[in-house]
């Protein structure tokens, strides 16, 4: 077994002051303004752009985004395959400066697409969008094994989860491209500024991020340590997150993308023009959040994912109900506080559990898999699915119906892997 200290100086000399709490603000900041970027403008305002700007039909708007999606889990997984064999996942410095310039890509990017007019112009900017995303997924989640240590990364990933999630709700409820591209704009650019000045200037706390990868209390995932067993059998548990958090993106964008185009739905609630419901929402999703970085601690990986995956199984099915039975007005806000809580569960695992199961030389690649071409292929995948199912003229009810015939399957599958015995070795340190 592993002895663990995340202590200052535990293992490499004396750090600053507040090193490690400095380093988890930092990750916490940077990750909460990434996600909120892509879950907010990627997903919901690209689809806009491409409708409404360029005038596309839903199906060539699907087609871009399945371009996206592949397209980022490509260059993802070469970038990520590139850092492990060339040391970037252990060059804090060099990370940094990658990461400085995806951002500064990308806020140019942000800049440019309400100029965005021609259809070829629309796929050029997707094209350098998902290049940006490829890059910068396999950077920025490796930061994790620098800055966060084992035990604080479920703290951390609910911090990254709350700040993002609670932006959404709160925002103008606008969720087209102008007003999106001004808002992201405005903090994108001193943002740059920052992460330049922490990847240019010699700080002494970046000097001492730059070796706390080498402590155990860093550079080990939690999903690493024990037996030879657990090393042995860490591919397949890697396969499984990958999996099974491909389903539960592939369910949550599947069913969100329809709800967003179903005034019914969102206008008295993420949409609404009162403060109540927005803030509700909000709560729900930070509250949820601190609760699952509790939670990540300590629970496994399966009971962690089967409460995620069951939760979205309830939430489809409420939605179901409700079309099918004309049982609610549209303001009711159980089920979207439920949805909330969902999202909020399966948000924090994925911030805290590829660093978990990779060291500084895996972590790149683990990563890339996981958010680029899992996550983010499962979500803009179901969006095109989604698109196309709106352009073919699928009602509402039949659509949350489709979503369920995924879920539920699912949902039942994890059920019996989870009350499938494994040798008591395979537990997590």
């Amino acid at each position: 077994m592993v002895a663990i200290s995340d202590a200052p100086g535990a293992d490499q000399g004396e750090a600053p002051r507040g090193a490690t709490a400095v380093g988890i603000l930092v990750f916490v900041a940077l990750m909460a303004a990434g996600y909120a970027y892509n879950v907010t403008f990627v997903q919901l305002g690209v689809t806009d752009l491409g409708r409404r700007l360029v005038g596309l039909d839903d199906a060539q708007v699907a087609g871009a985004m399945a371009m996206l999606a592949i397209v980022t889990a490509a260059v993802a997984v070469a970038v990520g395959v590139w850092m492990g064999r060339a040391g970037v996942g252990r060059d804090l410095v060099r990370m940094l400066r990658i990461a400085t310039g995806v951002v500064a890509g990308q806020t140019l990017l942000t800049m440019l697409a309400p100029l965005v007019a021609s259809e070829g112009a629309f796929l050029a900017w997707v094209l350098l969008t998902a290049l940006a995303l490829g890059v910068g997924v396999p950077v920025t989640f490796s930061l994790a094994v620098h800055l966060v240590p084992v035990r604080r990364r479920g703290l951390a990933a609910a911090g990254v989860t709350a700040i993002a999630y609670a932006f959404a709700p709160l925002g103008s409820g606008d969720w087209t491209i102008e007003p999106l591209a001004r808002t992201f704009t405005v903090g994108m650019l001193p943002g740059t500024a920052a992460l330049a000045a922490l990847a240019w200037r010699d700080w002494p706390l970046v000097r001492a991020w730059s070796r706390q990868h080498e402590r155990p209390a860093f550079g080990i995932g939690r999903y690493l340590r024990g037996s030879a067993r657990v090393h042995a059998d860490a591919r397949g548990r890697l396969l499984a997150v990958l999996v099974l958090l491909f389903v539960v993106f592939f369910v949550d964008s599947l069913g969100f993308l329809r709800l967003v185009d179903t005034p019914f739905y969102v206008a008295e609630t993420w949409r609404s023009a009162s403060w109540g419901p927005r803030v509700a929402i909000a709560v729900a999703h930070v509250v949820a959040a601190f609760v699952g970085g509790t939670l990540y601690g300590a629970l496994g990986e399966r009971a962690l994912l089967a409460w995620v995956l069951g939760a979205f199984v309830l939430v489809h099915l409420g939605y179901q109900f409700d079309a099918q039975l004309g049982l609610g007005d549209g303001r009711a806000l159980g089920i979207p506080i439920l949805y909330a809580v969902a999202v909020s569960l399966y948000t924090v695992v994925t911030f805290a559990v590829w660093a978990d199961l990779s060291t500084p030389d895996t972590i790149g690649l683990h990563a890339a898999l996981g958010v680029a071409a899992s996550a983010w292929t499962a979500t803009f995948l179901a969006t095109a699915l989604a698109l196309r199912w709106a352009a073919a003229g699928v009602p509402f009810e039949r659509h949350v119906a489709l979503v369920n015939g995924v879920a539920l399957p699912a949902f039942l599958v994890l059920l019996v892997v989870i009350v499938w015995p494994r040798p008591r070795a395979e537990a997590p340190a």
